[in-house]
């Protein structure tokens, strides 16, 4: 992406569709069912995990950061409740998640070789450690990039408490099992993003998976999920009520008054779209009318042409008969003379 566009992007996502005066790309508004209500609430797993090894793709919803701004512009002034929305799209995608992580257990106990509970128990011990000293590394890091270099070293030393635990429990895990069977990677699926975590993988690599773009977006995804659950009866209940709010103005616009009110105070809405549709439809007609006559100029002057055409075409025989006349009448002329000579 260019320069310019990374500005327009910023400008679209401040400022909304209309900042110019133009409309937006996709010729909609926020609130059309083809625009993505998780994107509007920036927390749309196709967004979220773009460009990671569980990319989605695109989204099959529209989305525009310029529709997002329209979003929490409008949200200011009524509750538009997608967050219920999104919750029941971010339910649907963990789900299936999860059941990708079970099904990741359950083959990882079929073909790896089955330990007794008392080694189960220890090799449990090096994970949780390893994921510890990875987490830590991770948010160390990204604490150091911001400049919370006090809080960082913080966390190193804890890192380097865990690293000294995590020696002891592989110790003992060493000691539980045969040399032959230690050599083995022993895989556990992270319960986070359903990756694949080893017992032997180094703290690096650690850090790497925790500190990365698809770890770091489940967890987003899974806090936002969570979030959205915690609030999810109360704004069920507010949705009813807005409903029921809804129906009694409709109530009263068949009383009559309400209705020529309501048009006018939401004339950005429907009402906009049957004045395009109708300004498109008088524009279809006044092209039409505008191709009808250039055809029938096309042909008059077409027909002019072959008029033209034909005159000259006489024009030219007429001249033809009259010089062979003079030629003919001036050869009977000089046959006369001789004969009278």
């Amino acid at each position: 992406m260019s320069a310019h566009d990374q500005m327009r992007a910023m400008l679209d996502q401040l400022m909304g569709t209309g900042r110019n005066g133009e409309n937006n790309k996709y010729q909609v508004k926020y609130n059309d069912p083809k625009v993505c209500k998780s994107f509007l609430l920036s927390c749309c797993p196709h967004e979220i995990l773009s460009s990671t090894r569980m990319d989605l793709g695109e989204c099959p919803k529209i989305h525009d950061l310029a529709l997002r701004a329209d979003f929490e512009n409008a949200q200011r002034s009524k509750d538009h409740f997608y967050d219920l929305d999104a919750m029941e799209h971010l339910q649907a995608f963990i789900s299936d998640c999860d059941r990708r992580t079970e099904s990741a257990k359950q083959r990882l106990a079929e073909t790896q070789e089955e330990l007794s509970a008392e080694v189960a128990v220890k090799a449990n011990s090096v994970h949780e450690l390893a994921e510890q000293i990875g987490q830590k590394l991770a948010k160390a890091e990204q604490l150091g990039q911001e400049g919370f270099v006090e809080e960082s070293m913080k966390l190193m030393e804890e890192v380097e408490e865990l690293r000294k635990k995590k020696l002891d429990a592989e110790q003992e895990y060493r000691n539980s099992m045969p040399a032959s069977s230690y050599q083995q990677q022993k895989l556990r699926v992270c319960e986070v993003c359903s990756a694949y975590l080893g017992i032997h993988d180094n703290d690096r690599r650690l850090a790497d998976h925790f500190g990365g773009k698809l770890h770091l977006g489940f967890i987003k995804i899974r806090e936002k999920l969570a979030e959205l659950e915690k609030t999810s009866e109360k704004r069920r209940e507010e949705k009813r009520k807005a409903g029921r709010g809804d129906r009694d103005r409709d109530d009263r616009d068949d009383r009559g008054g309400y209705r020529d009110r309501h048009r006018e105070h939401y004339v950005g809405g429907r009402e906009l779209d049957r004045r395009s549709k109708r300004h498109r439809s008088r524009s279809k007609d006044r092209k039409d009318r505008d191709r009808g006559e250039k055809s029938k100029d096309k042909e008059e002057r077409s027909r002019d042409n072959r008029s033209r055409a034909y005159k000259s075409r006489s024009r030219s025989r007429d001249r033809d008969r009259r010089s062979h006349s003079r030629h003919s009448g001036s050869s009977d002329i000089k046959k006369k003379r001789d004969r009278d000579a």
